[in-house]
């Protein structure tokens, strides 16, 4: 494409045939990442998170344990084919549609109308690791990226022209407190863009019935979490900001409060010494740098042909008018900011900040409108990796090292240890929620339920997925757990009396040796896959189930 085509939108608008067909190439895009999108859904196997946000969509409430509900009516699909990845992403797939088709309208909105500059920054949108996968696996933070564009959206038309807008920026932020609490982080974007844009309109009551708003359409999570201790907020606030908040008591009323009590206080571990605290900031922002993927290469070179951040940064401002300006700026910086303290803190995954590439985006468009070929090739190398690492996670067949293998890991194996999880005849548990979602996606008949006390709680423990049987009922059948652990849990009540490896390799049956095997047992020498299979029997109970 000629770089003609990426002029500045007060430059000369493209003539001719390029004239005629440039505004037809972002809605072509668009589709055609959709389509790529929906391939990739089909192809790639379901991951453990994944699953785990499925089952909420055959238990549909106001909350669970570990975030609020949006995520779960994106997994509405699994209810038309139980165990396929493909119907069970349709709602992710459908969300990243909705989210390109606002950005679009958003990034027209911002000044991007000549030339290309829109195309331009619709690629990087898309281009970018997160904009990649991010309409194909289905998380939270999916409901969360199409909610904080639409809020943006209607942020700019109130700061603009109509501050009655506030009250849809409202609804869109409710909307995202629904999918994922960081979506609060909305709020002192849309406070910093007023102070710099519109101050007035904090002298009008639209901001803060907007905030109302908000508040109303988020007040059926909140009261979910007043009546449930509220464990979603206080888990969510002491994994996101390391802090120590009381701990959770989770009862099981069907089991004597020995098994079925389920206590959970955030662990500690953060950094501690001025290096670890540096080392741990400089690890966030280099995943946020490799978000970019490629096309850091066009953008390092576009900061070196125009002399320096400083200059670059007064060139892309220039594209924009103060209202879209300062949005755009606050809506990158903040979250990035804000992260990163917190990074010098605690552990922060790389995700929780990637909203900051939505204000982004419209920026370096500007800044890398010179080269737009250099841009587009290195999209295109970010779609290559991104469709090799799918292939992989499908076939396993790729050559990858040890640390690129965390998707097979996620995901390989899973239907073949449903399938021998099937043929058993107690009750099946696992001792983590990822190996339970992972064995009700591909076999929901099974009803795995989490063990209380071994590992991390989860909705799981709050038997709301899943029924936990009766004490009478285990203690006269036994049951299996399904654990990660190489050497038997400690369950009060109970003793394990048989064990079983099983183990995944590439392009293999599943092995399943009795007694705790070595890896070395598993038929190939680096296994993909290594589970333990435990039976448990009440304690003053035979190994073959009778009393002795």
């Amino acid at each position: 494409m000629p770089n003609a085509l990426l002029a500045s939108p007060t430059g000369p608008a493209p003539a001719g045939k390029a004239r005629l067909f440039s505004p037809l190439l972002p809605l072509g895009l668009i589709l055609g990442i959709t389509l790529w999108r929906l391939a990739v859904a089909a192809l790639v196997p379901v991951t453990q998170d994944e699953a785990y946000y499925f089952h909420w969509a055959r238990a549909l409430a106001w909350g669970y344990f570990d975030h609020p509900p949006g995520v779960a009516l994106l997994g509405l699909g699994t209810r038309l084919e139980p165990g396929s990845a493909f119907a069970a992403r349709l709602g992710a797939v459908l969300a990243g549609l909705l989210t390109l088709l606002i950005l679009w309208r958003f990034y027209r909105a911002c000044g991007l109308r000549r030339g290309d500059g829109l195309l331009l920054a619709l690629v990087l949108a898309v281009g970018t690791l997160p904009g990649l996968i991010g309409g194909v696996i289905t998380t939270p933070d999916t409901v969360l990226t199409l909610c904080w564009a639409l809020a943006l959206h209607e942020a700019l038309a109130a700061l603009r022209h109509d501050r009655r807008r506030w009250l849809t920026a409202g609804l869109a932020t409710g909307l995202g407190l629904l999918g994922k609490y960081s979506m609060v982080l909305i709020g002192p974007v849309f406070l910093w863009a007023m102070l710099a844009a519109d101050r007035r309109a904090l002298a009008t009551p639209w901001p803060y019935l907007g905030g109302l708003l908000a508040l109303l359409v988020f007040s059926p999570n909140l009261i979910w979490n007043a009546n449930n201790d509220w464990i979603s907020l206080r888990f969510q606030f002491g994994h996101g900001f390391a802090t120590d908040t009381g701990g959770f008591e989770l009862p099981a009323d069907s089991l004597p409060p020995a098994v079925g009590a389920f206590s959970y206080s955030p662990p500690d571990g953060g950094p501690d010494t001025p290096a670890e605290r540096l080392a741990s900031l400089a690890g966030f922002l280099g995943a946020q740098l490799a978000f970019w993927g490629l096309l850091l290469l066009p953008l390092a070179a576009s900061l070196w042909r125009r002399g320096g951040p400083r200059r670059a940064i007064d060139t892309a401002a220039r594209w924009f008018d103060q209202p879209a300006r300062t949005l755009l700026v606050a809506a990158a910086v903040f979250p990035l900011a804000l992260f990163s303290l917190l990074a010098l803190k605690g552990d922060v995954e790389a995700n929780w900040s990637a909203t900051y590439l939505i204000g982004a985006v419209p920026l370096a468009a500007a800044l890398l409108a010179p080269l737009g070929r250099r841009v587009l090739i290195a999209a295109a190398g970010n779609l290559m990796l991104v469709s090799l690492y799918a292939l992989h996670a499908a076939t396993a067949s790729l050559p990858l090292p040890d640390a690129s293998q965390r998707i097979l890991r996620e995901s390989y194996g899973y239907p073949a240890l449903a399938a021998y999880a099937t043929t058993l005849s107690a009750p099946v548990f696992a001792d983590r929620y990822p190996f339970a979602a992972m064995l009700n996606f591909y076999a929901p008949e099974l009803g795995v339920g989490q063990w209380p006390n071994i590992a991390r709680p989860s909705e799981y423990s709050r038997w709301r997925l899943v029924a936990m049987p009766e004490m009478g009922a285990l203690q006269a059948t036994g049951f299996w757990l399904v654990a990660y652990k190489f050497a038997p849990p400690e369950i009060p009540g109970f003793r394990a009396v048989e064990t079983r490896s099983l183990f995944q390799c590439r392009g293999q049956p599943l092995m399943v040796v009795a007694g705790g095997a070595p890896w070395e047992a598993a038929g190939c020498p680096d296994p993909i896959q290594g589970w333990r299979l435990y039976r448990y029997v009440a304690d003053g109970v035979a190994e073959g189930g009778n009393s002795r």
